[in-house]
């Protein structure tokens, strides 16, 4: 990553707020969205654009057409999930939520939009979106069962623990049989001076609450509480369980290489099956992403 700045710290810190309310004060927010005048419903969203403004104002890169795009994606996505919301009060799953699924994932897998931002800050970019999928899904749609809520319960802890202990084994047999994993010794846990040892405790743990943050929520806001939640009321859990796995794996197909990488696919499409059986359990994004980030922070540790 490129030096972060203050402002790049500070506009993540703004992007991160959507999720906080949502995540802490779900049904405060969905009601203060709700007494809005329709119009202003539909128009507040386009203030989304404002992080891509800061950033690229600063970095020298600011253009229209990206403005545009910032200001108008995130009030159809508004628009077409009010119509949802409308057309499918049971939240069945209708197509509009669907085509903007579709359209957020490529997006982010495709890196669609990657070229606005600064190399190195193109995860702003992604939240930005997210940030939309949320005002839309959640503020507007009002989907339910999604358990974005993060007030841990010890369950969360219980169930993504569990569901760890139960996919290393697979995942690392799997993974070193394939040759796509290879063990290496982390050195800095091996050294014998205190303080050193100290601060690589602690970027170990830095790490661990990034990876949370900023990979393991945000994946598993999509794939669980929108994906697979919708999924689930179309199709049934056991196969709701299983597309979204699929999925899941797909949208690894270009990672750590220029071709179709069939390897991490395979590995990511198991990993979702556990992830998913411990979001499902309780219907908690917490439990799922627990999992999720020690799978991630163990491979960034020792393979």
């Amino acid at each position: 990553m490129t030096n972060v700045t203050p402002v790049d710290v500070g506009v993540a810190v703004i992007e991160l707020l959507p999720a906080i309310a949502f995540g802490l004060a779900r049904e405060r927010v969905q009601r203060a969205i709700s007494g809005w005048p329709l119009a202003w419903r539909m128009v507040a969203p386009a203030s989304l654009c404002l992080p891509y403004v800061v950033i690229a104002a600063f970095s020298h890169m600011l253009r229209w057409e990206w403005i545009a795009l910032y200001c108008t994606l995130p009030v159809v996505i508004a628009w077409l999930l009010e119509q949802a919301a409308a057309a499918d009060p049971e939240q069945r799953g209708n197509w509009r939520d669907a085509v903007i699924l579709l359209a957020l994932g490529l997006a982010v897998d495709l890196r669609w939009f990657d070229v606005a931002w600064p190399a190195g800050l193109r995860g702003l970019g992604n939240l930005l979106l997210v940030d939309a999928g949320l005002y839309g899904f959640l503020g507007i749609r009002r989907l339910t069962g999604t358990g974005f809520d993060f007030r841990f319960r010890w369950s969360d802890w219980k169930i993504g623990l569990r569901e760890l202990v139960f996919f290393a084994p697979l995942v690392i047999g799997i993974g070193l049989a394939l040759g796509f994993i290879h063990p290496h010794k982390n050195a800095a846990f091996f050294t014998s001076q205190a303080a050193q040892l100290a601060l690589a405790v602690g970027r170990v743990l830095i790490s661990w609450v990034g990876i949370f943050v900023f990979v393991a929520v945000l994946e598993e806001l999509f794939f669980r509480a929108w994906v697979q939640n919708l999924l689930e009321r179309r199709i049934g859990r056991h196969a709701a369980l299983m597309v979204a796995s699929v999925l899941f794996g797909l949208s690894h197909f270009n990672k750590r290489s220029a071709h179709f990488n069939w390897r991490y696919v395979l590995l990511a499409t198991i990993a979702g099956i556990f992830y998913g059986r411990a979001w499902r359990e309780q219907r908690r994004v917490p439990a799922s992403a627990i999992t999720h980030t020690f799978v991630d922070w163990l491979w960034y540790l020792w393979f």
